[in-house]
């Protein structure tokens, strides 16, 4: 393996901001071995993105504007990144641990008989192989690896595991033709959005998270969202929240929701399950808020404050736009 692929995520032109990660990734690991990096982008609005992505360090960009990657599931952008992969020779292809990202990873292992790691959080090259290292058990352990008598290495990447960095590359542009005779089983008929214009937990750098002590639902859309939109995040919650009904499910970070990597995770009134640990164990800094100072999540998060969250809550957010306010 020498060359590195990405998949590009995206819909409408709009792209993961997972995608920009891998970007950066793609190079960085090209580098190593000794090979170029590939961005593969498909679907509408595919040629602007495409644009967009000069501005990271991409050597090849492969672009195909085709009406079926947006009206068919999965399929068409599997062919894609399959022809490339096929085309460019033995190399590691990088997609996003994400719904779409790991549906497209599994399909193009099997398809062209590689080696598969889903959730890594770190890829390097490492006694002449590509190393992969990703958590197991619940975050309990972590594995490392590496990829042996396979032409071709597929690795999910868990999102804000990397540094997305702007530096123009080669960017060539390649025009991809549309694989001939092609034919899928599964059309898209309609999208459902849910909570469209809202920053995904799963996206976010900065996440604010309640758990069962915040008491009800409409600290969620108060003082929890206050302080993420100041910092400029999402707003997640524990598992103990959802089954409340007090936000959707979409929020729960956990085993038996998202699992993610920010650099700053905030947990407000929240206990610190294992169930609850797993999913964002990972964060660069964690800070708790709490009543309880012998509460669970204090054995392993960066800051424990202990106090009154509705006092201290929108107290830490009013801190936080006065700082943004005072000018550099």
């Amino acid at each position: 393996m020498r060359d590195v692929i990405a998949f590009i995520e995206q819909h409408a032109g709009t792209p993961r901001r997972v995608s920009f990660e891998l970007a950066t990734a793609a190079k960085d690991l090209a580098a190593e071995l000794g090979g170029k990096a590939h961005a593969v982008v498909v679907g509408k609005g595919a040629s602007t993105l495409a644009n967009t992505l000069k501005n990271y360090p991409i050597d090849v960009i492969h672009v195909a504007e085709d009406a079926d990657a947006d009206a068919y599931l999965v399929d068409p952008l599997v062919d894609y990144v399959e022809s490339v992969a096929k085309a460019t020779g033995p190399a590691v292809i990088l997609v996003p641990y994400t719904m779409i990202g790991r549906d497209v990873g599994s399909r193009i292992a099997a398809r062209l008989g590689g080696g598969l790691t889903a959730d890594v959080t770190e890829v390097h090259v490492g006694g002449g192989r590509v190393v992969s290292v990703s958590p197991k058990l619940g975050g309990l352990t972590v594995t490392s690896c590496a990829f042996k008598n396979v032409d071709y290495g597929i690795v999910a990447v868990r999102p804000n595991t990397f540094a997305a960095r702007e530096q123009s590359g080669a960017g060539e542009v390649v025009q991809l033709e549309k694989p001939a005779t092609k034919s899928y089983p599964i059309k898209i008929e309609d999208d459902v959005v849910e909570a469209a214009g809202e920053l995904g937990v799963e996206e976010a750098s900065t996440v604010v998270s309640g758990g069962r002590g915040v008491g009800g639902p409409e600290p969620f859309t108060t003082i929890l969202k206050d302080l993420a939109d100041a910092l400029g995040g999402a707003v997640g919650a524990s598992r103990a929240a959802v089954d409340a009904g007090w936000v959707p499910h979409s929020h729960q970070v956990g085993q038996t929701g998202k699992t993610i990597s920010p650099q700053l995770y905030i947990a407000v009134g929240i206990s610190g399950a294992i169930q609850h640990k797993v999913g964002m164990r990972t964060a660069g800094t964690i800070v708790a808020i709490n009543k309880d100072a012998g509460v669970p999540i204090g054995e392993f998060a960066d800051l424990l404050v202990v106090g009154d969250l509705f006092q201290i809550v929108p107290e830490l957010t009013k801190r936080v736009r006065e700082a943004k306010a005072v000018p550099a």
